[in-house]
């Protein structure tokens, strides 16, 4: 049996060690994941989550990553959109009677791929 092997051309941008925790960032990628890029920029631009604006900036540059390759942009879907957690800061709050409470200040690795659907 003949294997058949998949031509499907792939654009992928990420934005690393954005200040969001991935928790929050994975709310608006589950949104758009599948979608076709037009469609998933509409959502992005009238959402009111201040992680549309950085999920919005990773999509629009691998939609321009496949603009420079020439792919049909009108076919364009996202195809993976994942959000991994990155390092954190770690801060203390003081609290009464001397004692500290860890505060954990977070990072995610924010990943979109696109491709010609």
């Amino acid at each position: 049996m003949a294997s058949k092997t998949s031509t499907e051309r792939l654009w992928t941008a990420l934005h690393r060690f954005a200040r969001i925790s991935p928790r929050k960032a994975r709310l608006t990628v589950d949104m758009i994941r599948g979608q076709r890029c037009s469609d998933a920029m509409d959502q992005l631009r009238f959402n009111r989550r201040r992680a549309a604006r950085m999920v919005e900036a990773v999509l629009r540059s691998a939609m321009v990553s496949a603009d420079e390759h020439e792919a049909d942009m009108h076919r364009l879907i996202v195809k993976e959109a994942r959000v991994d957690g990155g390092p954190y800061f770690r801060r203390w709050r003081p609290k009464d009677r001397g004692r500290a409470h860890p505060i954990a200040k977070r990072t995610s690795h924010i990943v979109l791929t696109v491709a010609e659907g």
